[in-house]
């Protein structure tokens, strides 16, 4: 403990910049977590950035959430460490170096080369490293930067393949050929988790196509909303038990638009439910029958050169399926069995041809159709539905507005291919998977429910491998000689199995390990590892254990750290991080991953849009750390609302913030440090005084929200908690104790009442500041520093006092009848410095322990109490005009006057004897109303307290001697802000010169009062006009000039 030592303006951004050099030398946050090495561990893990995009707003919110709960957690004596991490596989590396080399196809990298490719992808992700850190630690995110897991270090790639082996032993990974959603630019498939990161609304054509049956003129109508897949059709697919109707055109519709339509006279068949949905021209009704009626019936093919019938005995017919609906379309279901999971499902059913129309690079393959041939198949929707229409095949097209999946990197569509993949069996784990995540600590605690654990009741199996380069490489060598499959689970059992002279690598990427050949354990053949890296999100999926090198690395590390406590990102990784943790976890280890997840929501710009460089609404970190500082940027970012909700970053919130809560916090530092140093204040030494009840107060009020910020913390309510700090510090320290207390500090000596509010003032300073460092870790340790002598991260977390809630209960009335006091004076056009002779308390409870400062804040010279407001109030009779109305009618003018021009109490007593006549009719208490209206010279208002009331009664008069005080007072405060404007210390003295022109008679006692308070070594007070600054007030002309003496 130390004595507080004087304070210096705020600049926040020195301060801050200047604590980051000391933290450094200190080794602070090293030694903040070496403090609590003896505590219970609480496991926090890092999800990984990739540190080849520069770091972004975003960024900054969810750091500062792992980082305020590590920091609390520490405080609160658990062992916390929290080691970095970083994710440098996968697409978003490789599209960078792509986009830099001009490489945009698998053909240009391989020609490029393949180990050349994969070393300017190692650099690349450190690019943006240096900004990565430069960011973390001026914002002050305590994280081991320093010993980070890299998931391309081998060590990192080993034990994901350990992983992968695990779940191979266990009949989990599989080959498979499936339709997969694949990105012809980057020229591979991806998981269903990737798929969810990319969708986008767009609006594309939808075209209805006639399908003529060969054994009749009908036709059969289907529609698609991808018409580039109707090349490849194969198939009609429709429910056997569905109601279809066969109609023959009549007549043209009133209106068409667009191309297409039928022929008077032309049949078409489609779903009865769907008929007046789909059909625009006159019809009438030939017959309805059941789908099975059309199975098995034959069509003409559409492109009768794209797919050859290879033996099919089913192609081009009709064929019965369940999943067939008639919500949509026209319930028949256009099948292309290579370009959807349920048309290829269905395909390999019933033997319909698999043949692709569409390269691996998007296009259409040469003999599709002249038109088609060789061109990106999105680009030939227009062209596909002109050949329909030249063709007499399109009934009819529309726009059609829907999300699509799109690349999560690239952002170009994506198309469903069927193709050969490797799986991990999800499906087989769905039930461990739900029951590991209701277990998991939600916040929200509807996103576990709800849309996580919507996304884990639909779980597909996992595709894991890409047909990519620089990846974690897929672990699985399969014999050129029998096809049996060995999945590798360390660089040892690699070696062990290679035959010899292959090389065996010692950089586990490819190209390398492509090189390592195995013996076959069955054969004795040759066995080549398949030519794909795994997902990328798997490498962070197995973050938890890869991360110490399990289980090849020190013995008990992994097992001392797992399960997770805390883990902490955005929403979208419900489809992401948050799912191949616990999806790697429940497959190797059958474990829950992660105990507790904060899953926050999105940051959009202050117009609640989301932030794109297109619309120039990218809000730059430094901008804000440059300006206000990291703790403000912090403290707006968890202040704006529940970390789970969408959060409207506004620029001047970030200003407001800094102004209203650190400059606030500064100066009540600034008030207690700068008269500490002056008095020789020491806290460990001074003694302690008697409190008095505005001390007892606010250190129940500081109990309550040490409470209550540890209560709420415990619920992830950080938002609460943070709000009530500051208004805390803001209205109640600053506001009000601060405020009530300038005077009690202003003693020469060292008084019993000064040296109390001295005590108080620090441990309340000292607590807010423990209360804070969670969140605003550079202004907490600099005040918690200078009033301590130690930092404040190494602290332990508060514990609350005893809460008095009589006393806070009684403070807030006090405040509220200060304020009521206020209002009396603006109804009333009395300025607040002019005093009142004397103020009444009317009923309440006993408030005589703040009397004191009831009369200073009310600006009164004495209270007093009274029972009831007869002695300031009578009771005034007015007119019910209601009842009156109803009674009187056309006389309601005379009665209203009579009422007018009558004395009340009078009234009131015929009323009561029953004989108030008025123009002719009886009044009785029904016909009028009580008002009780101040007597003359009186103001008062009343404040509802619980079940009763408390009234404020203010005396209006004026006198001499309190115009004097009132002109004091003003000219005070006008000095004051004079002092403030020169930057004078407390203890200087000041030379005073004031004129006085058109004013109130200035006494003795109120000219010694101004001398005192401004501290002026002299004074004189002259008649007349004057020089310096001026200022008028209630028709006074006052100068005055300030120098320091």
């Amino acid at each position: 403990m130390a004595s507080p030592r004087t304070t210096s303006e705020l600049d926040s951004v020195a301060l801050e910049t200047g604590l980051l050099s000391t933290w450094q030398d200190e080794k602070l946050f090293e030694v903040s977590v070496e403090n609590r090495s003896e505590g219970e561990p609480f496991i926090f893990l890092e999800g990984p950035p990739t540190a080849n995009g520069k770091p972004g707003i975003h960024h900054v919110v969810a750091r500062t959430y792992k980082d305020l709960v590590c920091r609390w957690k520490t405080m609160q004596g658990n062992f916390v460490e929290r080691k970095g991490g970083w994710d440098t596989h996968g697409l978003p590396v490789e599209i960078e170096v792509q986009k830099r080399l001009d490489l945009m196809s698998n053909e240009a990298i391989e020609a490029f080369g393949m180990e050349e490719f994969n070393k300017e992808c190692r650099e690349s992700v450190w690019t943006y490293e240096a900004a990565w850190r430069e960011m973390t630690e001026r914002m002050a995110y305590w994280c081991d930067l320093d010993n980070p897991y890299v998931t391309l270090e081998n060590t990192y790639i080993e034990s994901c393949w350990w992983a992968l082996k695990k779940m191979f032993e266990k009949g989990l990974l599989y080959r498979g050929y499936k339709v997969l959603p694949y990105c012809p630019q980057t020229g591979t498939s991806y998981s269903s988790h990737e798929v969810a990161l990319g969708y986008k609304e767009v609006e594309e054509p939808s075209v209805y196509v006639k399908f003529k049956l060969e054994d009749t003129d009908a036709s059969i109508l289907a529609w698609t909303t991808t018409p580039w897949t109707l090349p490849g059709n194969v198939g009609l697919a429709v429910g056997p038990d569905v109601e279809y109707v066969r109609v023959k055109v009549t007549a043209d519709p009133e209106n068409w638009e667009g191309h297409g339509g039928a022929k008077v006279g032309e049949e078409l068949i489609l779903a009865k439910d769907l008929f007046k949905e789909v059909i625009r021209h006159h019809c009438e009704e030939i017959e309805t029958f059941p789908g099975s009626d059309l199975i098995g019936r034959s069509y003409e093919p559409l492109f009768p050169d794209a797919v050859d019938r290879d033996g099919s005995e089913t192609a081009w017919t009709v064929i019965g399926a369940d999943w067939v609906t008639t919500t949509d379309g026209t319930g028949v279901v256009h099948t292309a069995v290579m370009y959807g999971e349920d048309d290829y499902n269905l395909g390999m059913e019933v033997g319909l041809p698999a043949q692709h129309t569409v390269g691996m690079d998007g296009a259409f393959l040469s003999g599709t159709h002249p038109s088609l041939d060789g061109r990106y198949v999105k680009d030939c929707d227009s062209t596909v539905i002109e050949l329909m229409h030249d063709a007499g095949l399109l009934y009819r097209e529309k726009m059609y507005l829907h999300d699509y999946p799109h690349c999560w990197r690239t952002g170009h569509p994506l198309l469903y291919y069927a193709m050969d993949s490797w799986f991990v069996r999800m499906t087989a784990v769905k039930e461990m998977l739900l029951e590991f995540n209701s277990e998991v600590e939600w916040a929200p605690d509807w996103v576990g429910e709800g849309r996580f654990g919507e996304w884990l009741r639909n779980v597909k199996d996992w595709a894991i491998s890409r047909e990519r380069y620089w990846g974690t490489p897929l672990p699985v060598w399969v014999c050129n000689e029998c096809g049996h499959q060995h999945c590798v689970g360390s660089t040892e059992e690699m070696a062990s199995m290679a035959k010899e002279g292959s090389p065996v690598a010692e950089d586990l990427h490819r190209p390398f390990v492509d090189d390592t050949i195995l013996v076959c354990s069955e054969c004795n053949g040759d066995m080549k590892r398949e030519p794909f890296v795994m997902d990328c999100w798997f490498d962070s999926g197995c973050a938890s254990f890869a991360q110490w090198h399990h289980p090849f690395g020190e013995e008990g590390k992994f097992e001392n750290n797992f399960p997770i406590d805390y883990i902490c990102e955005g929403v979208d990784q419900t489809r992401g991080w948050f799912y191949t943790l616990l999806a790697v976890s429940t497959t190797v280890f059958d474990s829950i991953c992660y105990k507790r997840c904060l899953s926050l929501g999105l940051i959009l710009d202050a117009e609640g849009k989301k932030m794109s460089k297109s619309k120039g609404n990218i809000v730059d970190p430094w901008d804000h750390f440059n300006r206000e500082g990291a703790d403000a940027t912090r403290w707006y970012m968890v202040t704006a609302g529940a970390p789970w909700n969408p959060m409207k970053f506004d620029p001047n919130g970030v200003r407001e913030t800094y102004g209203k809560m650190f400059l606030t916090l500064w100066n009540v530092h600034r008030f207690h440090a700068d008269y500490a140093a002056l008095d020789g204040f020491d806290p460990a030494t001074s003694p302690k005084g008697n409190t008095t009840p505005l001390d007892d107060w606010v250190l129940s009020r500081l109990a309550e929200v040490v409470e209550g910020t540890t209560k709420q913390f415990e619920e992830w309510d950080f938002h609460k908690a943070c709000r009530d700090i500051e208004e805390f510090v803001v209205n109640d320290v600053s506001n009000w104790y601060v405020r009530r207390s300038r005077r009690r500090l202003w003693d020469e000596a060292d008084s019993d009442d000064k040296l109390a509010c001295q005590h108080t003032l620090h441990k309340v300073l000292v607590t807010v500041c423990k209360l804070m460092a969670p969140v605003s870790p550079f202004m907490s340790d600099t005040i918690h520093r200078n009033l301590e002598g130690v930092s404040v991260h190494l602290a332990d977390w508060p514990e609350a006092d005893e809460v008095d809630k009589e006393i806070i209960e009684t403070m807030a009335l006090v405040r509220e009848l200060a304020e009521t006091g206020r209002r009396i004076r603006v109804d009333a056009d009395r300025r607040q410095r002019l005093p009142c002779a004397e103020g009444w308390i009317v009923s309440g409870p006993d408030l005589s322990a703040f009397h004191e400062i009831l009369a200073e804040e009310l600006n009164v010279e004495i209270i007093s109490l009274e029972k009831d407001l007869d002695r300031f109030q009578r009771v005034e009779v007015v007119p019910n005009r209601r009842t009156l109305g109803a009674k009187c009618r056309q006389d309601l003018p005379a009665v209203l006057q009579g009422i007018e021009d009558g004395e009340s109490q009078a009234m009131l007593a015929s009323i009561e004897a029953g004989n108030l006549v008025i123009a002719g009719y009886e009044i009785g208490a029904d016909d009028i109303e009580l008002r009780r209206v101040e007597r003359e010279g009186y103001a008062a208002q009343t404040v509802q307290i619980a079940d009763s009331s408390v009234s404020l009664v203010l005396d209006m008069s004026d006198s001499p001697e309190l115009l004097s005080k009132g002109l004091a007072r003003d000219i005070t405060r006008r000095i004051q802000a004079s002092r403030k404007d020169m930057n004078l210390a407390i203890e200087d003295t000041i030379t005073l010169n004031v004129w006085m022109k058109d004013s109130p008679e200035l006494f003795t006692p109120d000219k010694e009062w101004i001398i005192s308070e401004t501290r002026a070594s002299s004074a004189n007070f002259n008649s007349g006009e004057g020089e310096g600054d001026s200022f008028e007030v209630d028709g006074a002309t006052i100068w005055f000039t300030v120098s320091r003496s």
